[in-house]
């Protein structure tokens, strides 16, 4: 005989209500509170209304009209009030640079839009920063191929040009010779112009002898290329942070004195790199033609470095007084959040 099946069965669990069909009922029962509070009122006092009604009683009916519709509207502006809040943030949110969040006001179904727009933005940020994170790894792998072919390649192609240049020069008739040696010159500017090429794009002093010479070997190259001259601020005590961490303040660091070169027309220029209050501070002043702060590439760029290490970057410029470049950069004891992008 086969048992007897369980009439006592589980109910499936009820979906919980949309946050706009919650605000619908939780506006609903406080109008009706308000009203049903007014014509109770208005039915237990001692005033009494005519029909029709009478010059006399319509300030009452006046008074009691405004005092349901004060408290209606101060309930409503109290119900809906995060959502201004929440509509200028949408407004302002930026992905790269924006870390704003609104703090859940307990308003009970606003809060819970309010923790959901938290969410989804703390999902898109972690999305973009993971892409960002993989497409700058693979910029980087690109800048390592390409500079090792420049170093390898043409750099030895060169080489070889200019050593066959230097026996010819020496065998030449005097009316070739000056021809020949002009043509070895340029090539040899051409050799050195490869070799910057190659160490801007895998900066060698930086995995070999660390951030510090690597940012004394930067300003160096750009004091060279622009005529500025830097002050440097290099504090050789810094805490340690991993070599993705380096590598982004080494590249925000190349990207505004390239900037500076091309764009500031500035003739003193101080870097300074310390430790401040559990972080790294990279600082970086001119004092060139400032203006208006305009949102390229290269900027971009920077902020998405930035963003990769959990760093803040700060841009400030103002006409006639140059340009002011801060990152500060966090020292956790947690892994770094690119490197796991990085590794092959």
């Amino acid at each position: 005989m086969s048992s007897p099946t369980s009439t006592n069965q589980e109910a499936p669990p009820r979906a919980p209500r949309s946050p706009a069909s919650a605000l619908f009922r939780r506006l609903f029962l406080l109008n009706g509170l308000v009203f049903t509070t007014g014509l109770t009122a208005l039915a237990l006092s001692p005033a009494t209304v005519s029909s029709p009604v009478l010059l006399n009683e319509l300030p009452i009916l006046a008074v009691g009209l405004a005092v349901m519709l004060a408290v209606n509207a101060l309930v409503l502006r109290a119900s809906l009030a995060p959502l201004g809040a929440l509509t200028v943030l949408m407004e302002r949110v930026d992905l790269v640079r924006s870390k704003d969040r609104i703090a859940s006001s307990g308003n009970g179904d606003l809060g819970r839009v309010i923790d959901t727009f938290n969410a989804m933005l703390d999902r898109l940020e972690a999305e973009r920063s993971s892409s960002a994170a993989h497409a700058l790894a693979a910029q980087e792998g690109e800048r390592r191929r390409i500079a090792r072919e420049l170093h390898d390649e043409i750099g030895q192609s060169l080489t070889a040009v200019l050593l066959t240049l230097k026996r010819v020069v020496d065998r030449a008739p005097g009316e070739l010779r000056e021809e020949l040696s002009a043509a070895q010159e340029t090539v040899r500017a051409s050799l050195d112009e490869v070799r910057r090429v190659a160490r801007r794009l895998r900066p060698g002093v930086l995995e070999d002898l660390g951030l510090i010479s690597a940012m004394n070997s930067l300003a160096t190259d750009f004091s060279a290329l622009s005529g500025a001259t830097v002050t440097r601020l290099l504090d050789s005590r810094l805490p340690q942070v991993s070599g993705d961490t380096e590598l982004v303040i080494y590249r925000i660091a190349q990207e505004c004195l390239t900037n500076i070169a091309r764009h500031a027309r500035a003739t003193r220029v101080e870097l300074s790199l310390r430790a401040e209050d559990g972080a790294v501070v990279l600082l970086i002043t001119d004092d060139g033609v400032g203006g208006p702060i305009r949102e390229g590439a290269g900027i971009r760029g920077m902020r998405e470095r930035a963003m990769l290490i959990g760093a803040d970057l700060a841009v400030e410029s103002a006409p006639g007084r140059g340009t002011r470049v801060r990152l500060t950069v966090p020292v956790l004891e947690t892994a770094d959040p690119a490197a796991s992008a990085a590794d092959p």
